[in-house]
């Protein structure tokens, strides 16, 4: 399955599916209702794009939404699309602004480089 482009409130529920899931979509509305406002017919609509999406599946009864994709796999197109679009598609480059710009710990650094020499070692 290809990996479709998600809008922000389409991952916000997505995040609650992956979180929670499989879950009704009362659920979900009730959860939105109280963590960020929207009213029940914002959260059913956004549901109903990710079901013509194919990224949730609708199970009966109830209204059961579960998701079809990991979110391992949003995260992955997401980087890849961020990567490409503004950086020319360069790791280098997306790596070199994220170190400039952020300040790690020490332990966060040792991660880093376990993950480097991993990944050198496939």
């Amino acid at each position: 399955m290809d990996i479709v482009k998600l809008f922000d409130s389409e991952l916000k529920v997505m995040e609650i599916i992956w979180e929670r899931g499989p879950i009704s979509a009362k659920e979900i509305s009730l959860i939105l209702g109280e963590t960020i406002g929207w009213n029940k017919n914002t959260t059913y609509t956004i549901i109903k794009k990710l079901i013509e999406k194919e990224v949730v599946l609708r199970e009966e009864p109830n209204f059961i939404c579960v998701a079809k994709l990991k979110k391992e796999q949003v995260q992955s197109a997401e980087t890849k699309s961020l990567i490409e679009k503004l950086y020319q598609g360069s790791k280098k480059a997306f790596f070199a602004a994220f170190l400039q710009n952020e300040k790690l710990s020490k332990e966060e650094l040792e991660e880093l480089k376990k993950l480097i020499d991993q990944h050198e070692q496939k």
